[in-house]
């Protein structure tokens, strides 16, 4: 039978019902037992609606892996990353597995595609001046400590934005995460729900030192501010992500980066600069709290390139290899 091209317009509208619902009490799984966003939910819509114009009278049991390899095709036709592409495929393999747990379908045909390959993409880190230029960069306003306390443990401990912005002042029976000033340490709730501490700098310590000090006069002018959060926003509250990724991009463009500069930048600098003074991957790994070392090593791949720079630079024979 002929099928539908893929780049039909397809809405909510236009599905067969029976097939919508099938789609709908999916999407309803990933709201209420993941917890997924509703910009995650958007997304995956989008991408289980391409799968309706493979749908004959029969059904989502009819639906073949060769189905499913012709669309990726066209998709990527179309000039759809390998990215996209593996996301769609991804989100078709979630949607298989519930239809055959549902006993809808009698196997899953996406688990028969293998994901396209993805280009490796290294980390962004700053070269060492550039992060001491960032963090030695004289700040002014009423946010200039705070800043400077959250860049300065950002790259002093390698913490994801996530991990920083749950920190409280100090441990609680509820606390996901807390610093610990007595110790100079964080304890964090990373990916996984893992946890582990990590050691705090000395300048990072005197930057949250002075942060604190101005964090209790917040909160005197804010009598409903949060008494736990480490980091406050102006109205007391913890603060969000998207205001520490507001305030770091404009913190790099007063700074005068060459790129933009968002929390995970810092992060992979903490990585790359210890990784190059230690060379100790396997301790690297556990301060970013990595659950493999194979996420660790790309940050080899990033020295090197550091060390090719270096050699390029240094080197009086290196020019010929351009030539």
């Amino acid at each position: 039978m002929r099928q539908a091209s893929p780049a039909k317009r397809v809405t909510a509208a236009s599905l067969p019902t029976p097939k919508m619902v099938d789609l709908e009490q999916y999407l309803q799984r990933l709201s209420s037992e993941r917890r997924y966003s509703s910009h995650s939910l958007k997304a995956y819509r989008q991408d289980l609606v391409l799968l309706v114009p493979l749908l004959t009278e029969g059904g989502w049991v009819h639906v073949e892996a060769r189905h499913l390899r012709r669309l990726l095709a066209q998709l990527a036709a179309q000039g759809l990353s390998p990215r996209s592409l593996g996301r769609k495929l991804s989100a078709w393999r979630g949607f298989f597995d519930f239809l055959f747990e549902q006993k809808i379908v009698a196997h899953n045909p996406a688990r028969q595609i293998k994901a396209p390959k993805m280009p490796s993409r290294l980390p962004k880190a700053l070269p060492a001046d550039d992060s001491q230029r960032l963090l030695d960069f004289p700040q002014e306003g009423p946010t200039a400590a705070r800043d400077l306390a959250m860049m300065e443990l950002l790259y002093s401990s390698g913490l994801r934005l996530s991990e920083l912005i749950q920190l409280d002042c100090a441990y609680h029976p509820q606390a996901l995460g807390w610093y610990d000033a007595a110790q100079a340490q964080v304890h964090v709730l990373g990916k996984g729900s893992k946890r582990r501490v990590t050691p705090v700098g000395g300048k990072a310590v005197r930057a949250i030192d002075a942060w604190l000090k101005q964090r209790d006069e917040w909160l005197q002018k804010q009598p409903g501010g949060n008494q736990n959060a480490l980091f406050l926003g102006t109205r007391g509250q913890r603060i969000s992500a998207r205001s520490v990724q507001h305030r770091l991009a404009s913190l790099g463009l007063a700074t005068g980066l060459a790129s933009r500069l968002h929390p995970h930048v810092l992060r992979h600098s903490f990585a790359s600069d210890m990784l190059q003074s230690s060379g100790d991957l396997r301790a690297v790994q556990e301060l970013l709290g990595h659950a493999s070392i194979a996420s660790t090593q790309i940050y080899t791949s990033l020295d090197f390139q550091r060390l090719t720079a270096v050699y390029d630079k240094a080197h009086p024979r290196a020019a010929r290899r351009s030539t």
